[in-house]
């Protein structure tokens, strides 16, 4: 099995200034912080940013990735443990008794570890051609456009793919050619008893390519610090702090790699009427004292257009009504429905003919809505 001698070498956690404990947010964020400030755009003609640069893109490239990463701590861990990697004075390279086992067979055991064949297997399984970091950001829609669907600008301040070279690093007009010394692979393995260590290769750096003629805008990068503007898609009925994933869209790899994707989270503002509770619609209708006792139609808007709601006879302050079809579009096709819930409008000031015609209510009255109450108290 090949074992890349970089991860035994290399602290990528000091690399990127984080802790071995931290996020993959927290990586996240500390290189997109680095990557940043040692870009080649912000460093013309200093050639220990351009190194620094990708060797925080290296360090991002297996920390950034959770499995790369897993495999990365285990390899760290036996390296710490005294398991040798190499030629050992005594003939073996790996003491079962270093790695916490009694017996078994290796080529299972390291198999099973780095998730690929056992020995002889390659471990670096081609070039290493770093992905791009994932970019965030927010747009605002109003209640209305979120309920319909919309299409928002989203403007991107950040490394963009060179529009001199198209991203590929190569002054335009020449080619990026294979790497000789590794063919393409990104690896080259040097043969040290039992085991094979892989190791990034030296001249393209890990990529499987080779710029001899770099772009002069670019550096040879392949990026630029720009600002984009993208068009974003809002799909109807979408809720508040939802997230759009753009693939592709994000940060450019380094040297042409694949670039990351651009999470777009929606803030959808409230309606001055309408509330929701998923895809249905709430809506707090007051209504008179005789509409309630008496029945009504009452008119109830929509987000479109009005609808008549029948209020039946005796109706209690706080019962819902359900408007079937009249809440915000379901991802799965049809419509949520809308949840008028009354209320008994008390006024607060009443003409002299409205306080006569209560009095006359209230001695006509027969039955008391307390009397279950009121004999409780008696006793």
């Amino acid at each position: 099995m090949s074992i890349n001698r970089e991860w035994l070498e290399k602290d990528y956690y000091a690399v990127l200034g984080v802790s071995k404990s931290a996020s993959q947010a927290e990586i996240k964020k500390a290189y997109r912080k680095l990557a940043q400030s040692s870009h080649p755009d912000a460093n013309h003609g200093n050639p220990r940013a351009e190194e620094r640069f990708k060797e925080i893109s290296a360090a991002y490239d297996v920390l950034g990735d959770e499995q790369k990463r897993a495999e990365y701590d285990r390899i760290r861990e036996l390296g710490a443990s005294g398991a040798r990697f190499g030629f050992g004075g005594n003939g073996g390279n790996v003491r079962f008794e270093d790695l916490g086992f009694a017996g078994g067979d290796l080529g299972d055991l390291l198999g099973g570890l780095f998730g690929r064949g056992g020995f002889g297997g390659g471990f670096s399984g081609g070039p290493r051609q770093r992905r791009g970091a994932d970019l965030e950001a927010e747009v605002a829609v109003s209640f209305e456009d979120a309920a319909r669907g919309t299409t928002v600008p989203v403007r991107i301040a950040g490394a963009s793919p060179c529009a001199t070279c198209g991203g590929s690093g190569a002054k335009p007009g020449t080619t990026v050619k294979t790497c000789e010394q590794c063919g393409g692979s990104g690896s080259v393995t040097v043969d040290e008893g039992l085991f094979s260590l892989a190791r990034g290769c030296p001249r393209c750096g890990g990529s499987g390519r080779v710029v001899e003629t770099p772009c002069t805008t670019c550096h040879g990068t392949g990026s630029t610090r720009a600002t984009r503007e993208l068009k974003v898609k809002i799909p109807a009925g979408i809720e508040d702090g939802a997230r759009i994933r753009l693939a592709g869209r994000g940060e450019p790899g380094p040297a042409g790699g694949v670039a990351g994707d651009l999470f777009v989270i929606v803030r959808v503002a409230a309606h001055t009427r309408f509330g929701r509770r998923g895809s249905d619609l709430t809506l707090t209708l007051p209504i008179t004292y005789p509409e309630a006792a008496l029945g009504a139609k009452v008119k109830v808007p929509t987000l479109d257009r009005a609808v008549t709601l029948k209020i039946p006879a005796g109706t209690a302050s706080g019962r819902t009504f359900r408007v079937r079809g009249r809440g915000l579009p379901k991802g799965r096709g049809g419509s949520g429905d809308l949840l008028v819930t009354v209320e008994v409008a008390v006024p607060s000031k009443l003409s002299r003919e409205e306080k006569e015609l209560l009095e006359r209510i209230r001695e006509a009255q027969r039955e008391s809505p307390r009397a279950d109450i009121e004999e409780e108290v008696k006793a």
